[in-house]
């Protein structure tokens, strides 16, 4: 058995690694490369593998770094079936056709080219099969996979893949600690090998306590400055932790500012509603919530502006306020709006709650920069800006070795992918040290045999 890393190998995005075996060839996600550009340049290259000779893809979660080329990869040839959860399901049909819609329009405004149509997303969509999770899949010839829940984001899992006798392992991503709604990451089994995420294999994440603290205390000094307070938000689990964090503090804490919450996310607010068509994935705490009639995703300040119209409008909402708007790092959608009208704004606060991968205008804006482009037009940087590290969706350093020393047997070899260099090679490092397994940072395009 082989396996080939084809994305997210000494960086974050494009998730894309294909194993081999002498009778099948199955795909581990196949997602969009990010950077300055929803739609960049790299996921328009071919394959360095035939689409058609692919008997399988397994999809970890829905994220679009995980999914993005699906429909590419139809369209260029692929007919076998696509499994995934089934609230993955659901998920990744929003994500493909608002990434469409996406591409379509800065296909018209600035001649960007479509990496897929609407016809390929049809098409992908009619190959997902829909898996719960510890279920048993059958992929023929001996080979089986197993999806165990990953606590990332909604329906996320990772993956126990069994052939010729070998056991692989692929983390997908990891969920944080102590997040609302979703339950905490099932145990690894015994695998061979593992491939395992790194995105923050570098640091440590604020606690529980802390990451809602910061919350409230950025709002709080956002609204005595009398500004906007803009949120960047990833439309899949970070905005319905956010929503139910502002939740938890109306019931609970008084000192939460009253004032107009806005969700300016098309696709943000198709996916609460996915939420609520899978009660049997809360956690404990969101079941006993959801037992008793209370919608966390929702309360008497917040609105959701899903029309262009409705979006409009909040200019002309009373200030102070608070914007959740994608994409989460700021590399599209309705965000860069906001941001092209309120970064100069010294009175304007811009939240940063999620990874910002290198080449994005969040990074260069969490890195400081004095003024940016935006739609073609330079914007001077005056407003605030804050970090809230532990509202990531990932797991930290030590979530991930955790993990990996609770396994039901060590894993033989580890590579760590999903990572930036620094941050792999940390992880890699800590793993060996902590942990004395052999542990690696593959390169692009590099083949290890199991």
């Amino acid at each position: 058995m082989n396996i080939t890393f084809h994305g997210a190998a000494h960086g974050v995005t494009g998730s894309c690694h294909l194993v081999e075996t002498q009778g099948k060839k199955i795909l581990f996600d196949c997602g969009m490369f990010q950077g300055s550009n929803f739609n960049e340049g790299k996921n328009h290259d071919d394959f360095p593998f035939d689409p058609a000779s692919i008997d399988a893809v397994i999809v970890s979660h829905a994220h679009i770094d995980h999914t993005g080329r699906v429909p590419k990869l139809v369209r260029d040839g692929f007919r076998g079936k696509i499994y995934m959860t089934k609230a993955t399901c659901r998920l990744t049909e929003l994500i493909w056709n608002d990434a469409y819609h996406i591409m379509k329009y800065d296909y018209k405004k600035f001649q960007v080219p479509l990496l897929y149509d609407e016809s390929d997303v049809e098409m992908a969509v009619s190959h997902c099969h829909g898996v719960d999770y510890h279920e048993t899949i059958d992929l023929g010839d001996g080979m089986t996979v197993i999806f165990k829940d990953a606590g990332h984001i909604f329906g996320s899992a990772f993956i126990e893949f069994h052939a010729e006798g070998k056991k692989v392992g692929f983390s997908g991503d990891l969920g944080n600690i102590n997040v609302p709604i979703l339950r905490g990451t099932d145990q690894l089994g015994a695998v061979d090998v593992l491939l395992t995420e790194s995105t923050y294999g570098d640091r440590l994440h604020e606690t529980e306590k802390t990451r809602k603290e910061l919350l409230l205390q950025l709002i709080m000094d956002g609204t005595k400055r009398g500004g906007v307070m803009m949120m960047p938000s990833f439309s899949l689990e970070r905005t319905q932790e956010i929503l139910y964090i502002l939740d938890e503090l109306l019931e609970t804490d008084k000192t939460l500012p009253d004032i107009p919450v806005f969700l300016d996310s098309p696709l943000a607010i198709r996916a609460t509603r996915v939420y609520k068509e899978f009660p049997e994935y809360y956690n404990k705490k969101a079941t006993e919530k959801y037992m008793k009639g209370n919608d966390f995703l929702d309360f008497k300040r917040l609105k959701f502006t899903e029309t262009v119209e409705e979006s409009k409008g909040i200019n002309n909402a009373d200030t102070p306020k608070l914007i959740i708007a994608g994409a989460g790092m700021m590399n599209g959608g309705r965000i860069l709006h906001h941001a092209k009208r309120y970064l100069s704004d010294p009175k304007a606060t811009l939240i940063i709650v999620g990874y910002q991968a290198h080449g994005t205008l969040g990074r260069r804006l969490y890195e400081g920069a004095e003024s940016v482009t935006i739609h073609g037009s330079k914007v001077k940087v005056h407003c605030q800006i804050k970090a809230i590290g532990a509202l990531s969706a990932h797991g930290d350093q030590t979530k991930i070795i955790s993990w990996i020393r609770n396994a039901e047997e060590l894993p033989g070899k580890i590579y760590c992918v999903h990572g930036e260099e620094h941050a792999a090679t940390a992880l890699a490092h800590k793993i060996t040290k902590s942990l004395d397994i052999e542990a690696f940072v593959p390169n692009e395009g590099e083949s290890v045999e199991v």
